[in-house]
């Protein structure tokens, strides 16, 4: 059953998305350093952070469509704001919003805890490797090579999108903005007990 969002719930995907955009952006600079130091697992050891917003946004809300949504609105942000790669960029963030939202899917939206938010990490992970194979010819890779670059980057998710996302978000619950949200509340009871 689909609930409908409220005003403050689009205010604060839409702030966060834009925030994550712009990290995105700075983070492909590092990604191409690590590219060029380790070649194309470079891009995967960070790859996580591309997943990040999902996980906030579906942690703090925990609404159907907050991780998709959120990687939608913050890849199509970036690339309006100078990202080279265009719109293939947003069907991407698509992608990568739908891998998390199927974690949270099949937990009916009713679980975040933090398994569920690293297994959400590493559904972006999936996603956006299976996506990444086909559009970047990753087929013409060494086998070997491949599961690697596989491996990272769910190892990635997992730590940069599912553990850091529910730091930087239960971080933000501490400070008191998130008091009208469930993780605001959920916080707020973990503090009083």
């Amino acid at each position: 059953m689909l609930e409908k969002w409220k005003l403050r719930e689009v205010i604060v995907l839409s702030v966060l998305a834009v925030v994550f955009a712009v990290v995105y952006l700075l983070f492909l600079q590092l990604g191409n350093v690590l590219f060029g130091l380790f070649g194309l697992i470079g891009y995967d050891m960070i790859f996580g952070i591309w997943f990040i917003v999902s996980i906030i946004e579906s942690y703090i809300i925990r609404k159907p469509g907050a991780a998709f949504l959120s990687e939608t609105v913050a890849a199509t942000i970036e690339v309006m704001i100078g990202n080279a790669v265009g719109p293939q960029l947003i069907l991407s963030g698509m992608v990568q919003g739908l891998g998390a939202e199927a974690v949270f899917a099949a937990t009916k939206w009713k679980n975040y805890s933090t398994w569920v938010l690293v297994a959400a990490g590493m559904g972006s992970s999936v996603f956006s490797f299976v996506w990444g194979y086909f559009i970047s010819g990753f087929a013409a890779l060494s086998p070997g090579y491949v599961t690697a670059m596989f491996f990272v980057r769910l190892l990635s998710g997992a730590l940069l999108a599912g553990l850091l996302g529910k730091y930087l978000s239960d971080g933000l619950a501490r400070t008191g903005a998130l008091s009208s949200f469930p993780l605001g509340k959920e916080h707020k009871r973990n503090v009083t007990i």
